[in-house]
């Protein structure tokens, strides 16, 4: 997938006839993804899954991206530096992919419209006709912005309100989006706040790390302006990740020292403000306080190739991935030599017991943001705005090379780092109770 979307802008271009165009205005700390004057930096795509077009030989997707760009200069056009389409046709699709940004988008459309923003190839961003009677069965008379293909009920597919300008008028998005978690402000009023987006070809799987933007049509026309993206660097994106994980949280690292835990305490140094592990050196450093359910959230760095891990609910003694309820891996998981793990030994996963879905670890270098949420026997891992482990270790009936983890049904324990002699760094380490 990340192979493919990394060749998109030397493979593809969009055509379409120009009308008249406008100077733009482009807001500070953003770029244009539309000129005002044609469609260069964009293609055609319908609702098409984006794994299909990866796995396609590269002449075999030129091919087809060319076929569907003459369905743009056919149902496309600029007029009056808008971007029109007549309600047919491909998809308007950025060359370019992207991961955490926000994007501001104007759009006018007309009465029976149904339309909508693919973020990372996905639908969608919503747009309806609020006042079409017909469509109220599906949500239409709730409006627009709403992630409307998340599941029946689940967080943000309605919008909270209703904002939608009557036809003839101009609405505004502005979209922000960290991993999977999506916020929509529709004419200025929040629709959707910080909901996980769903990834629509694959219910099981996170939404995909990256991916394009898609203009949906659907049957009516509709117009597009002033379309612009900021892309949003890992340390503003953890930040954005903490303000949401909410209140009540206790810190259990100072920045200055290793006061408040145990364990493996010479084995582990304060550096740059961060618990570091020593290269060449491991063992687990753990709290002073033991913890039932809770929910933890906290930054790592992770060299090339690092290796540590979090022990969930550790009893003070032995191997965390055995005595612990889990030991929850903290990976470098696409460096060459992890090529032939175990899938239950990668980043996020429960050792030896749950695998993790890969793909959505920052660079190597970055600090991740992560938060781990313990109840009964149930986890769940989010990994950059991205659940990537949703488990019960109770139904677990499967342990790699056989081996039982007896700890696994641990009530309480320490919470702490697995260390395994590589400088793996943790920060800003809160954790808190939950019932």
């Amino acid at each position: 997938m990340r192979r493919w979307l990394g060749l998109v802008g030397a493979l593809l271009l969009g055509v379409a006839p120009v009308l008249q165009a406008q100077e733009l205005q482009v807001p500070e700390g953003f770029r244009p993804l539309l000129n005002a004057k044609d469609t260069t930096g964009w293609h055609g795509m319908p609702h098409f899954d984006p794994r299909k077009l990866a796995a396609m030989s590269e002449e075999e997707r030129a091919a087809q991206i060319d076929e569907w760009n003459k369905g743009v200069a056919e149902h496309w056009s600029i007029v009056d530096g808008a971007v029109v389409n007549d309600g047919h046709g491909p998809y308007l699709t950025t060359d370019e992919s992207f991961t955490d940004f926000e994007l501001l988008i104007d759009y006018k459309t007309v009465a029976k419209a149904d339309s909508g923003i693919y973020l990372k190839n996905t639908p969608q961003v919503q747009i309806w006709d609020s006042t079409e009677e017909g469509k109220f069965k599906l949500g239409a008379d709730k409006g627009s912005g709403g992630l409307w293909n998340n599941s029946a009920g689940a967080p943000g597919k309605d919008p909270a309100v209703l904002a939608d300008k009557p036809f003839g008028e101009w609405n505004s998005f502005r979209i922000l989006q960290v991993g999977a978690r999506t916020s929509v402000w529709l004419n200025g009023q929040l629709v959707v706040d910080h909901a996980i987006m769903e990834n629509y070809w694959d219910r099981a799987a996170p939404l995909f790390p990256n991916g394009q933007i898609q203009l949906q049509t659907h049957g009516g026309e509709i117009s597009w302006r002033n379309i612009f993206i900021r892309e949003i660097g890992s340390d503003e994106a953890n930040d954005i990740l903490r303000q949401h994980a909410g209140d009540g949280f206790t810190s259990l690292f100072n920045g200055e020292n290793l006061d408040g835990w145990d364990g493996a305490n010479a084995n582990y140094e304060v550096a740059e403000g961060a618990i570091r592990c020593k290269a060449g050196h491991g063992g687990v450093l753990y709290t002073k306080n033991k913890y039932g359910d809770f929910q933890a959230c906290l930054q790592f760095k992770l060299p090339e190739g690092g290796n540590n891990g979090l022990a969930i609910r550790y009893p003070g003694q032995g191997d965390p991935a055995y005595s612990a309820m889990c030991e929850l891996q903290v990976l470098d998981s696409e460096h060459p030599k992890y090529a032939k793990l175990d899938a239950r030994q990668y980043h996020g996963s429960a050792y030896g017991m749950i695998p993790a879905h890969r793909g959505f670890l920052r660079p190597t270098g970055e600090w991740n943001f992560q938060v781990v949420t313990v109840k009964g026997s149930t986890l769940n891992v989010e990994l950059n705005g991205n659940v990537i482990l949703s488990g019960d270790l109770a139904t677990v009936t499967e342990y790699m090379a056989n081996k039982e983890h007896p700890g696994k049904d641990n009530a309480d324990g320490y919470f702490g780092f697995a260390g395994h002699g590589d400088a793996v760094m943790f920060r800003n380490v809160e954790i808190k109770g939950i019932e």
